[in-house]
């Protein structure tokens, strides 16, 4: 096979794995003599979105589809790039989930029992019975966990609700569904899975990121450990890529006007572990500052009422008082049993949006009865027991399932901000179905008892992330 023939396959391939409706088809055709001769995608590559324009720039020269990243290196026809796919943020969503299922009847490599669906023995013989068996999949964009309780665990499962009654759901080895997490903005991490699993204290980024290429290849897609050449080329490639809003109905271009969004210069931010930390782990000794986000500073006094809607959403999103209580990684710290703080307290990082250093807490949103703001129907709920007495309903024991600690359940690690607006739905379990839902939920949750008009600022500047 000749290398341009070979080129053009692999660029056919990732076209079908990441077209937006046709979208990308057109755009493709456009700039297919240019790929095709330097094997790289437009860079930066733009893909619209509900709200805009979604931007990935690749630091080393942009997309290259032949990279390992695109390779089936399993057996059931996935690659990484089925489940973290550009134009949805480099993770996955409902409408374009279903378009897959539409267009293939519920075939394509993303359709897989070992996780896609509901449970493993679930029956897909028919286009109907796939539909029923991949709903969270299709409807919230979840993938199927299973982890078993470790053997010195203080805690105990003592009872399941399974909408699916799946026989591999049981009370040593429960089933999670979580969102995929981006596989992009990689330099900005401090953890790299939802619970932390991939991510032991002392091991560096790159260690982290090179476990996780092999656990989702052995895992996610049935094969065999990658290479060592696969492996270095694939974290070579998730590290080399920043994705963000570049344009927004209403407020245009978002570097106009001196404003600074879009990925070229997320890709150029300043960044280390404990950067701006709020429990005082930078390790230069700066002390926390709470305006952590200063894209849109020069919009604050824009006459354009769109482009000063996003700005205020940023000056709330920075200073915005918060009585934050019961948040169980955080209150429970020593003398920390109340904490007046700001959206920035946990998403400290600056112009980034995650926290600086390794931090899981829980903040309600596995908790059951769940708040009015959250959807949780179709996640299976656990009864547990504690050591010390304490009863927990939860649709995610989490962390717990990694240390092994009761105080633990319920508790994720925040994701990165950057690039919201085209990956809904939100939260690891996609409980939120839109941005008005998320600050909704935080609204509830703090009693921030914010009005109309600062719910939807917060919006509007969210949606330019």
């Amino acid at each position: 096979m000749s290398q341009e023939t070979s080129r053009s396959n692999l660029l056919g391939r990732w076209r079908k794995q990441h077209r937006n409706l046709g979208t990308f088809t057109m755009m493709l055709s456009v700039v297919a003599i240019t790929a095709l001769a330097a094997s790289l995608l437009p860079n930066p590559l733009n893909s619209p979105d509900p709200f805009g324009v979604l931007s990935t720039f690749g630091t080393k020269g942009g997309v290259d589809p032949s990279n390992a990243f695109f390779q089936n290196l399993g057996t059931n026809g996935r690659t990484c790039g089925s489940c973290h796919v550009s134009s949805t943020a480099w993770t996955i969503s409902p409408p374009e989930i279903q378009e897959r299922f539409r267009r293939t009847e519920g075939t394509d490599p993303i359709f897989r029992t070992v996780d896609g669906s509901n449970c493993p023995s679930a029956n897909v013989s028919t286009v109907e019975e796939r539909e029923e068996a991949y709903s969270l999949l299709l409807h919230k964009g979840l993938i199927r966990i299973s982890i078993a309780v470790p053997a010195n665990a203080d805690f105990k499962i003592t009872n399941i609700f399974d909408p699916y009654h799946c026989n591999e759901t049981t009370l040593t080895q429960p089933a999670m569904y979580r969102r995929p997490l981006p596989a992009t903005n990689l330099p900005f991490l401090t953890t790299v899975m939802w619970d932390g699993r991939e991510s032991p204290k002392g091991r560096s980024l790159n260690a982290n990121l090179t476990q996780q290429a092999i656990d989702a290849t052995t895992g996610h897609a049935q094969g065999t450990t990658p290479t060592s050449q696969q492996l270095q080329d694939i974290v070579a490639f998730e590290t080399a890529l920043f994705t963000a809003q570049a344009e927004a109905h209403g407020e245009g271009t978002l570097t106009a006007h001196g404003a600074q969004g879009g990925p070229v210069n997320l890709s150029q931010q300043k960044f280390y572990v404990g950067i701006n930390d709020v429990l005082g782990g930078d390790p230069t000794g700066a002390p926390f500052n709470p305006v952590a986000f200063t894209i849109y500073d020069k919009w604050i006094n824009s006459p354009d009422p769109h482009r000063a809607s996003v700005a205020q959403g940023e000056v709330l999103f920075n200073t915005l008082p918060i009585t934050i209580t019961g948040v169980a990684g955080l209150n429970d710290l020593p003398g920390l049993s109340t904490v007046n703080g700001f959206c920035t307290t946990c998403h400290d990082t600056p112009n980034v949006g995650n926290h600086s250093l390794p931090l899981a807490i829980n903040i309600g949103i596995t908790d059951f009865p769940a708040m009015p703001a959250l959807d949780v129907s179709g996640l299976p709920v656990y009864s547990i027991q504690c050591s010390d007495g304490t009863r927990k309903q939860t649709t995610d024991p989490a962390r717990a399932l990694i240390t092994g600690k009761c105080a633990d359940v319920g508790k994720t690690k925040g994701p990165i901000l950057r690039g919201l607006a085209a990956r809904a739905p939100y939260f690891h379990n996609g409980s939120a179905a839109t941005l008005n839902d998320v600050v909704e939920f935080y609204n509830q949750r703090f009693v921030l008892n914010l009005t109309e008009e600062q719910k939807r600022d917060l919006v509007a500047f969210l949606q330019t992330l």
